[in-house]
């Protein structure tokens, strides 16, 4: 693999803490995405006391050449216990914002939409304060499941784009851009009140012109959020890095996005869809969707 330049270097944890939020997910059998994918900003988010919980997984249904989550297992039947269990885990790890995302379940009805519900009012059972966001997969565009998410009443509701059009082929291959922008779009017109939110990676090849069109395609369909990271390939079996973008770069896309008009634009070499995702709630202070 190429070698990361100095901007890439990520601080090393402390691995005390790191290890009592570890003890917590093993005691309560639960996976985490920054465990799962391999994810650089693991330390400092467990360090923090905050995780991305991944839930009907580990086994993935589509087999993403840029994503280190596992698509050779067989997926395993939905665990009752387990919305029970992660709620269990944001009151131990007294939370203030929770992220729950899953791997793809192209294999259920709903596309997962009954864990995801039954996660977020579990959570809210237990720890009403906690401001929740579900990352979803594009739920091969059933919006009847969507909408039954949204049911739920998640704080924020979360689906990445990840690359641009051209790049779907190649990196999301089982993905559709257009329906990934239909669900975004679905969202709004079935919720005033839930903030939107999408992501994407670059250095896979990608033009500033083509980061610019879905940047403008997000904010066309009235998303509010967006974060941009540089991908890095977590093995030599997974897709190799193109380029390796400058910070300027990606200054230069944050005040792009903040000119577009989203509400919050994260963008950085290390940032990720969950990275920060706590300062949410700040946003949702100054900016009331209702």
């Amino acid at each position: 693999m190429t070698v990361k330049p100095d901007w890439l270097r990520v601080k090393a944890p402390q691995w005390q803490r790191v290890g009592n939020v570890k003890e917590i997910l093993r005691d309560l059998r639960l996976n985490t995405v920054c465990e799962e994918a391999s994810c650089p900003n693991i330390g400092e988010c467990f360090q923090a006391g905050t995780a991305t919980f991944l839930i009907m997984g580990p086994a993935c249904t589509r087999a993403c050449p840029y994503c280190d989550i596992d698509f050779e297992k067989k997926p395993q039947p939905l665990d009752s216990t387990e919305p029970l269990r992660l709620a269990e885990a944001v009151k131990r790890l007294n939370l203030n914002h929770v992220v729950i995302t899953s791997v793809n379940r192209d294999d259920l009805s709903d596309g997962g939409a009954g864990q995801f519900i039954a996660c977020i009012e579990a959570t809210r059972q237990v720890s009403p304060q906690t401001t929740i966001e579900v990352l979803i997969p594009d739920l091969c565009g059933d919006w009847s499941a969507l909408s039954a998410i949204l049911g739920a009443k998640p704080d924020v509701l979360n689906h990445n784009t990840e690359t641009v059009p051209r790049l779907y082929r190649r990196v999301r291959p089982q993905g559709e851009y257009d329906r990934s922008l239909s669900l975004l779009r679905e969202t709004r017109r079935l919720s005033s009140s839930v903030y939107t939110k999408s992501g994407i990676m670059v250095g896979l090849g990608e033009t500033d012109t083509e980061v610019r069109q879905v940047m403008e395609d997000l904010r066309g369909v009235d998303c509010d959020i967006l974060t941009i990271g540089q991908y890095l390939q977590p093995s030599q079996k997974h897709l190799g890095v193109a380029a390796f973008i400058h910070p300027s770069q990606f200054q230069e896309w944050q005040d792009y996005g903040q000119y577009l008009g989203f509400l919050q634009v994260v963008s950085s070499p290390l940032t990720r869809s969950s990275y920060h995702a706590e300062e949410v709630g700040a946003l949702m202070k100054l900016y009331p969707r209702e």
